[in-house]
């Protein structure tokens, strides 16, 4: 099951490469996520000391009344992967103009994944013809739907 989705990664990125990772959460948090308050928007993975973490996402405590009192909602979470996938992260991402962005929060049996990928930026003429691509789609779509 989804939990969260990053929709505006596929729209301001080209993904180039995705990978999956664990995440280190409190049992608030993932209470939180299973509820899908979980929040992907304007976050993006770094790699700090041979680690990576998931910053500037935005989980609300559960239970309001019964957090801890030093609860930060926008905290950065550690992505639990290899060290070869880290290695080779730190790598790839050292290339200029490519970062790594989260796509998708889904659980897997018990445990919440996430789904994050290399990517590089587009330009507006790209985004452009993206919308243009979309709305063709769409139109064909009821074109066909019409003729049922």
């Amino acid at each position: 099951m989804t939990y969260a989705v990053n929709k505006k990664a596929t729209f301001n990125y080209d993904i180039l490469e995705k990978f999956e990772g664990g995440l280190e959460l409190l049992g608030i948090e993932v209470k939180a996520i299973r509820n899908k308050q979980a929040n992907l928007t304007g976050s993006f993975v770094i790699i700090r000391g041979g680690e990576l973490f998931l910053s500037n996402v935005s989980i609300p405590p559960y239970q309001v009344k019964n957090t801890p009192d030093n609860y930060d909602p926008e905290r950065p979470r550690r992505i639990l992967v290899s060290k070869k996938e880290i290695a080779r992260l730190t790598k790839s991402e050292a290339q200029k103009g490519l970062t790594l962005v989260p796509i998708s929060l889904y659980n897997k049996g018990r445990n919440i994944k996430l789904e994050f990928a290399l990517v590089r930026g587009k330009k507006k003429s790209d985004k452009r013809e993206t919308i243009k691509d979309r709305e063709s789609k769409r139109d064909i779509e009821r074109t066909l739907k019409s003729r049922r």
